[in-house]
């Protein structure tokens, strides 16, 4: 994995501003030896046109279609043909970003890293970046269920056109962002101006000891540098039903084979409606967090660092999901205690 080539899928709704966080990166960092692979749903795709690549940057256009209906057609053959032509020498580049369609459900794309095995081994995901347009994510989550899919997934979220909103549609953006996927951090950006270090090389799918829910949001300003600002995300009365929510399941010690067969059973049962898991959980007799992380029905487990003297062991499952039935998940994982 030493040498996979990081990847990082950029997703987010129409016209979130996608392929101005690429030009604003490409234009920063001209030396950058990168491939992007753009996705459009028309039959011409004008965003490759926008992007300022210089002789390092490598871009393949995937027209008329979405790649998540397609993902084991042609965006495959394309991910395979990139990586065949950098094993011949004919391109170079040292990471992969991919730009999809604003219509994209980013489920099967990121599933296809983790079953292809040829890709599995060659390609390394590293996370799942949403663009957040704050001006109109209300009115496409109540019209458009794949928005609420894009912020499910994401491991990093980045809000746009903050500035033509008033306080009350920031504030209402931030509920709906929040009550979807209160696990990733979000960061609040202009213009596309954001450092390339908060979304790339970021190493969410690598199985961690971190696994904390979000308080708040961070600002961008033009000069670079994170203004962080604390915003409470209070709950409130909504007319509007996200299906996609976040929950989280605490308990203290586990044990082992109850904790394993809990899991089992959700993922055989609902992994279908579960967008992302992650897990840290203290299992009894062993003196290591044991990680797991998952995707829909893909799952992974390993253990990470011991827990430290005088240091609470904690066990805290968050699952983002739709349909779930979480008061039975609930009453299942409490009979996981030890």
């Amino acid at each position: 994995m030493n040498d996979a080539v990081a990847v990082t899928l950029l997703t987010g709704f129409l016209g979130a501003g996608k392929t101005t966080l690429i030009n604003h990166f490409l234009t920063h960092h001209a030396d950058a030896s990168v491939a992007i692979l753009e996705n459009e749903f028309g039959a011409v795709n004008i965003d490759g046109a926008l992007l300022r690549g210089g002789d390092n940057v490598n871009v393949v256009e995937l027209s008329n279609g979405c790649v998540c209906c397609s993902v084991r057609g042609e965006f495959t053959a394309a991910l395979n043909e990139l990586l065949e032509k950098r094993q011949r020498g004919e391109l170079t580049f040292d990471r992969l970003i991919v730009e999809t369609t604003g219509l994209a459900d980013p489920a099967p794309i990121i599933q296809t890293f983790f079953v292809e095995e040829a890709l599995r081994e060659a390609l390394r995901l590293d996370a799942v970046i949403t663009l957040v347009d704050c001006h109109h994510i209300s009115r496409q989550l109540d019209e458009h269920p794949v928005a609420a899919s894009q912020l499910g997934f994401a491991d990093r979220i980045l809000l746009t056109k903050a500035d033509t909103c008033n306080a009350q549609q920031h504030n209402e953006a931030l509920a709906r962002i929040h009550q979807i996927n209160n696990k990733a951090d979000l960061y609040q950006i202009e213009n596309g101006v954001c450092p390339a270090d908060l979304w790339l090389d970021i190493n969410a799918f690598e199985l961690g000891d971190s696994n904390r829910v979000t308080t708040g949001f961070h600002v961008i300003r033009a000069s670079d540098k994170p203004e962080p600002r604390f915003m409470p995300f209070k709950e409130t009365k909504r007319s509007w039903d996200d299906a996609i929510q976040a929950h989280v399941f605490e308990a203290g010690w586990l044990d082992l084979h109850k904790a394993g067969a809990f899991m089992e059973q959700c993922v055989e049962r609902y992994g279908n409606d579960m967008l992302r898991y992650k897990g840290v959980l203290a299992i009894a007799g062993n003196p290591q967090r044991l990680i797991v992380q998952g995707v829909h029905k893909v799952v992974g487990f390993d253990y990470g660092s011991a827990w430290q003297d005088g240091e609470t062991p904690q066990s805290r499952l968050v699952i983002i999901g739709r349909y779930l039935p979480v008061e039975a998940l609930r009453a299942a994982f409490a009979e996981t205690v030890a």
